[in-house]
């Protein structure tokens, strides 16, 4: 299995183990405000999506284990935007985590690893317009905004970065 480490922070695979953890997060209706809260049942279905992904394209959505307390404390990772073959970036992290950079952290190793390891080309990201923290990761990301949208039924803003701009120092 996969795994990468950041210096809080522990990026690996999902496992079927983690059900009870991440249905925490996504039956959190603050954690989940943009994004709608998820059953027990859902929850499942998106944790096999998170397994089969991986499987299949070697790359996908990350189980965010924070190192100190070995807690699984949020997703952030790549998937396929919505009815499009764009990879998008995207996250959700418990919210006693918030506010500690941590979600940016997470989402720096995902990148480095999907220019440099998986070389992908080009990585999408997008946003509720209201949603100012997820707005301002993707921008200290390096990500640059190109369009407003509408995906998942919503409107969105959507950022962009190509491989060859992408700056791992940042």
């Amino acid at each position: 299995m996969v795994e990468i480490e950041t210096s809080r922070l522990r990026l690996r695979q999902f496992i079927p183990d983690d059900l009870d953890d991440l249905f925490r997060l996504y039956s959190d209706v603050e954690v989940m405000k943009y994004l709608l809260p998820r059953s027990k049942e859902q929850t499942q279905a998106s944790l096999n999506k998170h397994i089969q992904h991986w499987q299949e394209y070697n790359f996908g959505m990350w189980a965010v284990v924070h190192k100190d307390s070995d807690k699984l404390i949020g997703r952030c990772g790549l998937g396929f935007l919505d009815n499009t073959p764009e990879v998008e970036l995207g996250y959700v992290l418990d919210k006693f985590y918030w506010n500690m950079g941590l979600t940016t952290e997470a989402a720096i190793a995902t990148l480095k690893y999907s220019f440099e390891k998986v070389k992908l080309n080009r990585i999408v990201a997008i946003a509720h317009p209201q949603n100012i923290a997820s707005v301002r990761v993707i921008q200290k990301v390096g990500m640059k905004y190109e369009k407003n949208a509408r995906f998942y039924n919503v409107d969105v803003v959507y950022y962009g970065l190509n491989r060859e701009d992408w700056q791992p120092d940042q």
